[in-house]
């Protein structure tokens, strides 16, 4: 090759160089830090299910949970590669059945900080309004089910009944109680008159005592000892069952293992650890859907019998079209 000819190549060379280093980086661009709104829809029978996420909460499980050690269960977030503090799902469910637009709990509202709050934002990303929905079935009044029910000093389901067992009502709604209360827990009954009064103004709170038939597929089955008033919600549709839970577990990692481990919200420890032993057998006998409040979004599956314990099986995927 000759001198020029080997000129012309090498300035070709830098040229080139300098034009691909003078292009634009993309690698630099901002983490979006954020997730996709939170529900997914499944078909139970005729019914259509919608898991809504009011978004997570870190919990520090190792010192909330009880009748078990740190050590312990340390050991069992080894196990789900989890560590403290755990971030914990909220979740609610809004079962369409054609006729009527039922919501089981309404999330944590304002009431339970910044990372939470989401279950409208993903209620109206799922195709549905708040002014659709025709009655609100509540497990308990803990503030994280019920703090989605007024935005601001307005019904946030203007048109929606709200039931719950009267238990619960008599308890978190009574001045005497959260007078009495320990200073940490006023704010749990502070957010329940906040929350549930109004709509008790309106004539749109209908309490219920235990086992309830309310709506034709939809049953309510008392599990009193996390709150006085704890209930789950049976839904059914051509066959097709689903057993909505709200807190009768909370830590999927440690109780499915081990269900006599409680946790310091529980009002009746005793009660609510014999409710969650009677639910895992009995859903893992009859094999039917189940659901959670607590359990990693979208918190359907079914459980099966692990050895002296448990084992959650989560739902398969499925796109719908």
């Amino acid at each position: 090759m000759h001198l020029e000819q080997r000129v012309h190549v090498l300035l070709a060379a830098v040229a080139a160089t300098i034009f691909f280093i003078s292009l634009p980086t993309h690698a630099a661009a901002p983490m979006a830090k954020t997730q996709a709104p939170g529900y997914y829809h499944m078909m139970l029978g005729d019914f259509e299910v919608t898991a809504l996420s009011d978004g997570t909460v870190p919990l520090a499980v190792d010192t909330l949970l009880t009748n078990t050690s740190p050590a312990k269960v340390k050991k069992a977030l080894d196990r789900w590669y989890l560590k403290e503090p755990v971030d914990t799902s909220v979740n609610g469910y809004l079962i369409n059945t054609g006729t009527r637009l039922i919501l089981i709990d309404t999330g944590a509202g304002v009431l339970f900080g910044p990372t939470l709050g989401k279950l409208a934002h993903s209620l109206r990303a799922a195709g549905y309004r708040p002014d659709q929905v025709d009655e609100i079935y509540i497990t308990h009044m803990h503030p994280d089910h019920v703090g989605g029910l007024m935005a601001g000093d307005t019904l946030a389901f203007p048109n929606a009944t709200v039931r719950a067992d009267k238990h619960d009502a008599d308890y978190w709604l009574s001045q005497a109680n959260m007078d009495a209360a320990p200073k940490d827990a006023k704010d749990s009954f502070k957010g329940a008159m906040a929350m549930i009064k109004p709509y008790v103004a309106a004539g749109k709170f209908k309490p219920f005592d235990g086992d309830t038939e309310l709506v034709p597929g939809f049953k309510a089955m008392a599990t009193r000892g996390h709150t006085p008033g704890h209930s789950t919600y049976i839904v059914e549709s051509k066959g097709a069952k689903l057993v909505l839970w709200g807190d009768l577990m909370h830590v999927a990692a440690v109780q499915f293992a081990e269900p006599a481990v409680t946790i310091k919200f529980d009002s009746d420890p005793k009660s609510a650890a014999v409710q969650r032993k009677l639910a895992y057998a009995d859903a893992a006998k009859q094999g039917y859907w189940v659901a959670a409040a607590h359990l990693a979004f979208p918190g359907i599956g079914h459980i099966r019998a692990d050895g002296n314990g448990y084992a959650w099986v989560p739902a398969n995927y499925v796109s719908l079209p």
